[in-house]
């Protein structure tokens, strides 16, 4: 995919993983450490993990594409190798996603996980969840910085 009606694609999709991440991530620690949010937010929770996960190297390679075409400049550099570690991050999210899941269907199913594993999930969660909205916050602002201090002046 390189561009979305006359624009580059990578521009409107790194919009959806700059909102989609945090909210992704939000979810994922709220489930894991509310029992009431995991009853009625996991689903929804799974299938943004999912979403995310699956447009994260969509992402990634729209903007291999965006950088080739304004002549690969040093100044996106950093924002390319930020951009290229965000799958290891979002993946640990759909993880914990699916291990909430799991602890969701056995309570429901009365075989309910032990506290201590529903604590180690929870732990999973949050180190996942903090670790990925960071990033995007990195990788954001390393393309924002990009874009108004190098690319747009020259």
């Amino acid at each position: 995919m390189s561009t979305f009606n006359g624009l580059p694609a990578h521009v409107l999709l790194v919009h959806v993983i700059v909102v989609l991440v945090p909210l992704t991530a939000g979810l994922v620690v709220l489930c894991a450490f509310w029992p009431a949010a995991r009853a009625r937010l996991i689903w929804p929770t799974a299938a943004l993990a999912v979403v995310v996960t699956a447009l994260t190297p969509v992402t990634i390679e729209a903007g291999e594409w965006f950088q080739k075409q304004l002549g690969n400049p040093p100044v996106v550099d950093e924002h390319a190798r930020l951009g290229h570690q965000m799958l290891y991050f979002v993946a640990p999210l759909l993880i914990s996603a699916l291990l909430l899941v799991l602890a969701h269907l056995r309570q429901r199913s009365d075989k309910p996980v032990g506290r201590a594993a529903v604590a180690a999930i929870a732990i999973v969660a949050l180190a996942a969840g903090g670790a990925a909205a960071w990033q995007t916050y990195r990788v954001g602002d390393s393309g924002a910085h990009a874009v108004w201090n190098g690319v747009l002046n020259h």
